[in-house]
């Protein structure tokens, strides 16, 4: 019988069982980085941290990342604003961007912010006749830097008295025309509606604007009484805003004004609320007058509006703040939101609510445009001579100035 070949020792099964387990690690480790290494993982999320600036691409948010934007806004623009968040809210990049809608008047978002107030991003007042201001400030407290990251105009509208039907008919056949200085005259009338049109039933002349201070709608009222009283149209200067004879005039007519609330949007609607017992005429934005016409007319009757005889341009500007407490996502999140009621779909919309759209290539005189089909009330697209905005000394000493007369107001 033939003897067996030779056998594996202890030593060499050893061995075997060695490189069989290696290769088995060497597979699972390729198998690894081939396929599971090569997926998408996110970071342990560290408590209190931003977004790092690669949750971008291209200017967009990551799916996984959210991030939320403040903007101080004048309530003038509520509507529109309110919609188009929502409509933004919908899109494949607005889907990951909160857009939280801060209501302020022009001039307090400005305040605010110099405070150092860390829920703004943005601020987009009724007009630019604050920013020289602003933005001096801003540097004094950081070093000359520019607050503005970027700035656009959203949409223009000019300024507006509106009155009761009612009351603009009485007025107008006693002073003819409606301007600064016949709604001062009526201001002084003792007898009221009495004297101005035999009506004691309607008691004062109630005429009323939003604080100067505060509102940017009462610092452009101020603004074009200077301007109508000088009867110039631009280069208003400290001259024209220390004539003893102007602050007379300003500080008379002043004294008698009605509300002097915080919002342009809450007066009017407070007008349309309650009716001719609150206001029988107000000074406000034309698209806020706009977009109360018809609630008005089911209430109290209708409404009707008329130009001053200089006018100017609310261009509704769209600040991105370049705060330190905004971080780079915010900032590429604000400007999304801005490219967003730069398009054409939302410039149009800004017409329903009675804006002038930023962008040239929507249209406002067609049929149905606010502009045209509301015309029996007033509202007219050639709005006559327009003012330029005074520089930041003038405008400073002319806020200074009716503040000093109204004492605690």
């Amino acid at each position: 019988m033939a003897s067996d070949g030779p056998k594996i020792t202890c030593l060499g099964q050893v061995v075997i069982l060695a490189f069989i387990l290696g290769c088995i690690g060497a597979a699972g480790y390729l198998f690894y980085t081939r396929y599971a290494g090569n997926s998408q993982r996110l970071p342990t999320p560290v408590p209190g941290a931003t977004p790092s600036a690669s949750a971008f691409s291209n200017g967009s948010l990551d799916s996984a990342t959210r991030v939320e934007i403040g903007i101080a806004y004048g309530t003038e623009k509520k509507r529109w604003l309110e919609n188009a968040v929502q409509q933004f809210a919908q899109t494949s990049e607005g889907k990951n961007i909160k857009v939280a809608l801060i209501p302020k008047g022009s001039l307090e978002g400005a305040q605010a912010i110099l405070a150092g107030d860390q829920t703004i991003n943005v601020w987009s007042p009724a007009s630019s006749l604050y920013k020289d201001i602003f933005v001096q400030e801003w540097g004094l407290k950081h070093d000359g830097k520019n607050p503005i990251r970027r700035e656009e105009s959203l949409a223009l509208t000019p300024m507006v008295f509106v009155f009761w039907g009612e009351r603009y008919a009485a007025f107008i056949a006693k002073y003819k025309e409606v301007s600064f200085a016949t709604i001062a005259q009526a201001l002084q009338e003792k007898g009221g509606w009495d004297a101005i049109a035999g009506k004691p039933e309607w008691g004062l002349f109630k005429f009323g604007h939003t604080h100067p201070n505060k509102s940017n709608s009462g610092l452009a009222t101020l603004t074009l009484m200077a301007y109508e009283y000088q009867k110039k149209d631009r280069g208003l200067t400290l001259k024209d805003i220390l004539d003893p004879g102007f602050q007379n005039w300003m500080n008379n007519t002043e004294s008698a004004v009605s509300g002097l609330s915080d919002s342009t949007g809450n007066m009017m609607r407070d007008m349309v609320l309650r009716g001719p017992s609150s206001y029988d005429a107000l000074f406000v934005y034309e698209n806020v007058a706009i977009d109360y016409l018809k609630n008005a007319e089911g209430r109290w009757g209708e409404l009707r509006i008329a130009y001053p005889k200089r006018n100017i341009w609310n261009d509704n500007p769209y600040y991105i703040v370049d705060a330190p407490w905004s971080t780079p996502e915010q900032k590429k999140a604000s400007e999304a939101f801005l490219d967003f009621l730069l398009s054409e779909q939302i410039q149009k919309q800004s017409l329903d609510h009675g804006l002038r759209p930023g962008n040239p290539q929507v249209p406002v005189k067609f049929p149905e445009s606010p502009l045209v089909k509301f015309q029996q009330y007033g509202l007219q697209i050639d709005i006559g001579a327009t003012c330029e905005p005074p520089k930041s000394e003038v405008i400073n000493n002319l806020l200074a100035g009716w503040q000093r007369s109204q004492g605690s107001r």
